[in-house]
């Protein structure tokens, strides 16, 4: 990754002012608020109850989530864990979480964490060439790599081996450290539609948020939220507010770079156990037209998704993300072809997610840290390695949030001030 240009650092303010934390007028703790209950949200949260500094007596937190907790990407991510993931500034740390987190709450069990090895495949899936090959080839694939047809496969390397590449399943890995944050007893989960951040008077500050409730449920309010006039919407007052919400980050910050790219996937109960392995494929299916799918199989399922799109607008919620009947199909197709494991297999998920992608050239993101409103910080922009990163990610936050500045490892190249500037828009 590109390093930001030298006046672009000098730009960025201290992230350690060394000042008290502010206090809540309600109760007199801190309010920290955190917007989206995906796995970045939920980790922060998380590392927060963990934190020496942290108490329910001096803090508490607030998550709002627009549907439920890991219904995008969070839920229908691949779940890949890698040491060669990017950023490489966050990568070794959030690596090394997810192992310590699996040792202690016995990840094994709980989300299917485990390590496993990862190849790259080049093969030709046209008609013309399987017909041709009327007896497999041997092309030295792994002798446990015996669920993919070697008929079909060209070449193959490896690319890293279990010291190095693990998987957790996205959806029990989120709902299980959430839990695990609930039972500090000060975090409460907010079922409600973030509309916009109120800013100061002066509108150098970020001093609460506007949601929407969802449902009648007693999640769907807070104690000290305030209903507006019209009954439709609620004040929430914050201390410190975290924008959590991934691809949805620019409906709230207008001018931070982070766009959304729609991937779609599958899920395919194998006939058989199938071994561990994730598959990195290019694979020719007519002349000048190549595919590549990446392979997971997990503990239980075999997980497969497409190459990403951004041909529709990323729409209001989770719920209203359009999947495509065609795109899943295809993945269908062609892993059947791959696999006869796969193909005779019962198909359990054809589903769609928004990945957050960072639009600046300099950088790969994530974009972690304060931004140039007081009391305003985002985590968001993490693309394809959002599982990989969230452990990383709220360790590090919990430590900006809480002594003013990240200890566990250098993000300043990913400090959000280096990219956007934050503020109320004109006229607000």
């Amino acid at each position: 990754m590109a390093p930001p240009s030298a006046s672009a650092a000098k730009a960025v303010p201290s992230t350690n002012p060394r000042m008290p934390p502010p206090v809540s007028a309600e109760d007199g703790r801190t309010h920290i608020i955190i917007v989206g209950a995906g796995i970045i949200g939920v980790c922060t949260a998380y590392y927060l109850t963990r934190h020496p500094q942290f108490s329910s007596k001096t803090h508490k937190i607030t998550i709002i989530e627009s549907t439920r907790p890991a219904s995008g990407a969070s839920g229908k991510a691949g779940g890949l864990l890698a040491l060669w993931a990017f950023p490489s500034q966050l990568v070794p740390l959030s690596f090394k979480l997810h192992e310590e987190l699996a040792e202690q709450y016995n990840g094994a069990d709980e989300w299917a964490y485990r390590r496993l090895q990862t190849v790259s495949l080049e093969g030709n899936l046209s008609k013309t060439a399987r017909v041709s090959k009327k007896q497999p080839i041997d092309i030295g694939l792994p002798e446990d790599l015996d669920w993919v047809r070697s008929d079909i496969i060209e070449s193959w390397s490896s690319l890293s081996g279990k010291d190095s590449t693990a998987q957790v399943h996205p959806y029990k890995f989120t709902m299980f450290m959430l839990r695990r944050a609930q039972e500090s007893g000060a975090v409460n989960l907010v079922l409600g539609k973030v509309l916009k951040l109120n800013y100061s008077s002066k509108g150098n500050a970020v001093e609460s948020v506007v949601y929407a409730p969802v449902g009648s449920s007693a999640e769907s309010s807070s104690p000290e939220s305030k209903v507006s006039s019209d009954g439709q919407s609620s004040t929430l007052k914050g201390d410190k507010i975290v924008v959590t919400v991934g691809p949805w980050t620019s409906r709230l910050l207008p001018t931070c770079p982070v766009s959304g790219l729609r991937a779609h996937s599958i899920t395919i109960t194998p006939s058989r156990p199938v071994s561990a392995y994730a598959l990195f494929t290019e694979l020719k299916v007519a002349k000048g037209k190549y595919i590549s799918p990446e392979i997971y199989a997990r503990k239980d399922e075999v997980y497969i998704c497409g190459e990403g799109d951004n041909y529709v607008e990323i729409p209001d919620t989770t719920d209203d993300v359009e999947v495509l009947k065609e795109r899943c199909e295809e993945l269908v197709k062609y892993a059947g072809i791959v696999s006869e494991e796969l193909q005779g297999g019962r198909i359990t998920r054809r589903q769609a997610c928004y990945l957050p992608v960072v639009d600046v050239p300099s950088t790969s993101g994530p974009l972690i840290g304060p931004t140039n409103s007081q009391n305003l910080y985002v985590a968001s922009g993490h693309s394809c390695w959002g599982i990989n990163n969230a452990p990383g990610t709220g360790k590090i936050m919990a430590e900006i949030l809480l002594e003013g500045e990240a200890k566990s490892a250098d993000v300043s190249s990913l400090d959000p001030r280096r990219y956007f500037v934050s503020g109320p828009l004109p006229g607000e």
